[in-house]
């Protein structure tokens, strides 16, 4: 969420969707939890997966992306496959996402046209992203996956140490294989939507509110996409691990937008880029072993 959030009466504004968000996502966790869990339920498996779902939504909130990134990253140094990880922060973020998108949409930061561009290939690409990673051996993709999150990492910390410069102009032919790049690679790395797509956007000429919100309400769709795509293609195994990652991003979400007021942007980018780097590095070296 950007800082305009807070200075225009934001909060007072996303109350409603938040909380529509927040009941919605008790709602399925209780189902889930009634109908999968049982006696088989893995508590160490749900809080490790709410302290990360806590951990990657403040960092969301604070920078306006990397959710996916840092969970992901996070998820695969605990010991979970590519699949398993991005599934389960594909289909947690449907809930993060919708109540970010909703108080975008609520405060007008929604470029409509910019929007209706984004989505189908976006979809798209989420879509074959899933197929992709459904389709082939964790072991093999692993070090692939750990590879692209390193270079991520590197790309945030990067970002602490450049301006953005703004020029006049955008070829909306461009944006299909932006959005589609974008989300393929959201799909198959855990995350990378936002990084890809909105960094792309600012850097030619599109005004940073609006395009923030933007890209946070078309990722709605496409973790939907995504999501759906991961549950009939490979269903979900851990849903202990999603309801972790649901219940920890929906409790802090509310209050995620004022860290953006609070925290330093630049130390918290290159924080964020190191952390995200190493484990990425980490994982890579045993991927490679």
């Amino acid at each position: 969420m950007h800082p305009r959030f807070l200075r225009s009466g934001g909060v007072r504004a996303a109350l409603g969707p938040l909380a529509l968000a927040a009941m919605t996502g008790a709602s399925v966790i209780a189902v889930i939890w009634q109908s999968k869990f049982g006696e088989g339920f893995d508590g160490t498996l749900f809080l490790g997966a709410f302290v990360i779902g806590l951990a990657a939504q403040l960092v969301d909130g604070a920078l306006g992306m990397a959710y996916g990134i840092t969970a992901t990253t996070f998820l695969l140094a605990g010991g979970a496959t590519p699949l398993a990880a991005t599934a389960s922060v594909h289909v947690a973020e449907i809930f993060t996402t919708g109540a970010s998108g909703l108080a975008h949409w609520r405060l007008g930061n929604v470029d409509r046209r910019l929007f209706r561009q984004l989505i189908i290939p976006g979809v798209i690409g989420a879509v074959v992203g899933a197929w992709v990673v459904s389709r082939i051996d964790s072991a093999a993709l692993r070090p692939w996956v750990s590879g692209y999150l390193l270079v991520m990492g590197i790309y945030i910390a990067g970002k602490a140490f450049r301006a953005v410069s703004f020029v006049r102009g955008t070829n909306g032919r461009k944006l299909v294989p932006l959005a589609f790049t974008g989300a393929l690679v959201d799909s198959i790395g855990g995350g990378g939507w936002g990084p890809v797509v909105a960094t792309s956007l600012l850097g030619t000429g599109h005004e940073p509110g609006k395009t923030i919100g933007t890209v946070n309400a078309a990722e709605f769709f496409i973790t939907l996409a995504s999501g759906f795509s991961f549950v009939l293609l490979a269903g979900i195994t851990h849903w202990e691990q999603v309801a972790g990652l649901v219940t920890g991003g929906l409790v802090v979400a509310p209050f995620a937008a004022y860290l953006t007021m609070r925290l330093p942007s630049r130390w918290l980018l290159l924080f964020v880029g190191v952390l995200v780097a190493l484990l990425s590095a980490f994982g890579l070296i045993q991927a490679l072993g």
